[in-house]
């Protein structure tokens, strides 16, 4: 009888020229021994998806020719046994929910799954014995202690934040930030969004979202630390007071790795952490001057369509400041001016959080056209 310990795994990665798909290439071609890249979608970039089919030997989709069609297609025929979700932004729910219905296990990098869909993707992946693995750095750590210290023995989770570019900026000093200065984070090289999110703390916000929802804990039981090193990723707080943390270097392939592998955990090729010479620094994050983050937490608390709305507003007024059409700290106006309309409907069908979703953006739509307009 063959070992199934010599049986690889076959990965479709959705969003492959991204971030997180092309850290997740890395990790396939570095341990061609106990992965295999079966699949692979790319937005518009043609050529380069055309070039990694060629080298993994795959088939490829691409979203700007193919459309949801496609992604469907590669999902259904590919025979993954788990799928990497790269995808940025509300265009990755679809695919979550399509990876789940067919039952497989999903490596989840896009938050906005669970921001905008926890109650439909959650619902979907039990009925069809799916797992739903987190990507990010923070949720990978959460995941990873709470296996160790089981969730019953857990009263608080705590995930970190590098503060951003901004993290000692006085509020007068963001009035006057620049596209570039926004764009150019401390520590992580990751996507323009998700880049600007970090220094609005925005994405921080999203992490808390996401938190409650994976881990279901209420909004006052996740905690934000900030810590500009990026070595811990995230901490427990067990019932007995004490805290256990998780430390890496700041290396996305140790989450995406730990996903690939799950339940395993196994030697590999990346650089070892060394905690000689390290100094570790921890503030409390400045709710004030990132009202990004108050906001969130409201919205997690409130819960229904409340975070659709966050999530939606949050990314018009990005792609707006990405464009020069609004400054840095009215991203935060024009989410506030959203979110304060009544969410309260229901989010537990793929229609009516896609309309929650279509109705926040045109609101913050609207809130940058009085933006611009002065009024």
């Amino acid at each position: 009888m063959e070992n199934l310990k010599n049986i690889k795994k076959r990965i479709l990665v959705l969003g492959c020229t991204g971030s997180i798909g092309t850290q997740t290439l890395d990790i396939a071609r570095n341990m061609r021994e106990k992965f295999e890249i079966c699949g692979l979608s790319a937005n518009k970039k043609k050529e380069e998806l055309h070039n990694l089919c060629k080298e993994f030997n795959c088939k490829g989709t691409l979203f700007t020719e193919d459309g949801f069609e496609g992604i469907e297609s590669i999902i259904k025929s590919t025979n993954a046994d788990i799928v990497v979700n790269g995808i940025a932004g509300a265009a990755g729910l679809r695919p979550s929910v399509e990876v789940l219905k067919n039952g497989i296990d999903l490596a989840l990098a896009n938050k906005e799954t669970v921001v905008m869909g926890w109650d439909l993707v959650s619902s979907i992946a039990k009925e069809n014995n799916a797992k739903i693995i987190p990507v990010d750095s923070e949720h990978s750590a959460v995941f990873q202690l709470i296996n160790q210290a089981k969730k019953n023995n857990v009263s608080e989770i705590i995930i970190t934040a590098s503060g951003g570019p901004f993290r000692t900026w006085t509020r007068e000093q963001m009035q006057n930030v620049t596209v570039e200065q926004a764009l150019a984070h401390p520590t992580w090289n990751m996507g323009p969004k998700i880049t600007i999110d970090s220094a609005s703390m925005a994405n921080k916000g999203l992490e808390v979202i996401e938190a409650c929802r994976l881990f279901n804990m209420s909004a006052d039981s996740v905690k934000v630390l900030v810590h500009p090193q990026s070595i811990v990723h995230s901490l427990i707080r067990t019932n007995d007071g004490v805290l256990y943390a998780q430390l890496s270097n700041p290396d996305m392939r140790h989450p995406i790795l730990n996903a690939l592998l799950w339940p395993e955990n196994s030697k590999n090729y990346l650089e070892l952490f060394d905690l000689s010479n390290h100094e570790l620094t921890f503030y409390p994050p400045r709710m004030d001057d990132f009202p990004l983050l108050a906001m969130a937490y409201k919205c997690a608390a409130q819960g229904k369509s409340s975070t659709i709305a966050f999530n939606a507003a949050n990314e018009v007024a990005v792609q707006a400041f990405l464009d020069k059409k609004c400054t840095f700290t009215q991203i935060a106006q024009i989410v506030d001016y959203v979110i304060k309309n009544d969410w309260n409907s229901e989010a537990n069908t793929l229609d009516n959080i896609l309309q929650a979703d279509s109705n926040a953006r045109k609101l913050a739509t609207k809130a940058l056209s009085k933006i611009q307009g002065g009024s």
